[in-house]
């Protein structure tokens, strides 16, 4: 099934190999488990923005073992190829993928913005979950540098806690790059980009109600709470649209001409 995924749906470059998030959580409780680890990213519009004038952050999706469909677009995309994406973004994953860490009794590291919504967002997942083991966590500072000393420190941090899931939550595209560091300094750890999730569960920022998220309107939810931060970020985003889709396109008919043949 992930052959067929990674052949026929590719946005920007980038294979979505990670159809559901039933699928999402196995994964990373496997790669723990069987210390195979990886990084686990969730590829959104914006992330495909970054994609084309970033190469650092395009060397670590290249890296990147699992990615997900984290928005609309990219899930009509995987539609239009004929491949029944579901949207699973770092925020959805935080929370289950902790509950079965937590029944596997997997220790986990969460690195977030600052030690507050750390540890207000451990109170809520325990309160959540259950008996969860965090291992240890780290809040880097406002101008963590991936690839600074800041960063080798992180990473020895996570190694001596002995975490077998690192969830990063400072943001793309230092959380990725990061990650990839990771992923080849910390062999056998799982570690998964979930953007803003701590906060959400700290109540330090608002997520959209359901009913926006099940419509495909997050991101419209988001922008009337913050529009000077963010119209600019998401009207590039509705620009890049067009391109995606007429690349998408010839995917399509290859994939429809090879399920005829």
């Amino acid at each position: 099934m992930f052959d067929e995924v990674r052949r026929d749906f590719r946005v920007n470059g980038v294979a979505i190999n990670v159809r559901s998030m039933p699928e999402a959580i196995a994964h990373v409780c496997v790669a723990a488990q069987d210390d195979s680890g990886g990084c686990v990213f969730t590829l959104n519009l914006d992330h495909c923005n970054k994609l084309r004038s970033d190469p650092k952050f395009r060397d670590a999706y290249a890296r990147a073992r699992f990615v997900t469909a984290d928005g609309f677009p990219i899930v009509l995309l995987g539609r239009l190829n004929g491949i029944p994406v579901q949207r699973t973004t770092g925020a959805d994953l935080l929370e289950p993928v902790c509950a079965e860490a937590s029944r596997l009794g997997l220790p986990v590291f969460l690195m977030g913005p600052n030690p507050g919504v750390i540890g207000r967002a451990t109170e809520e997942l325990r309160r959540r979950v259950g008996a969860l083991d965090v291992a240890g966590s780290y809040a880097p500072s406002a101008q963590f540098d991936p690839e600074s000393s800041e960063a080798d420190d992180a990473i020895e941090r996570i190694r001596r806690s002995g975490a077998r899931i690192c969830f990063l939550a400072v943001g793309a595209p230092r959380q990725e790059i990061f990650a990839a560091r990771c992923q080849e300094q910390l062999p056998g750890v799982a570690l998964v980009c979930v953007g803003a999730a701590l906060d959400f569960l700290a109540g330090t920022q608002v997520r959209a109600p359901q009913a926006f998220q099940a419509i495909g309107l997050e991101w419209l939810w988001r922008l009337s709470s913050n529009p000077g931060r963010l119209a600019l970020r998401y009207a590039r985003c509705v620009a890049l649209v067009p391109r995606l889709v007429a690349a998408a396109i010839p995917q399509a008919i290859s994939a429809r001409r090879g399920r005829m043949s």
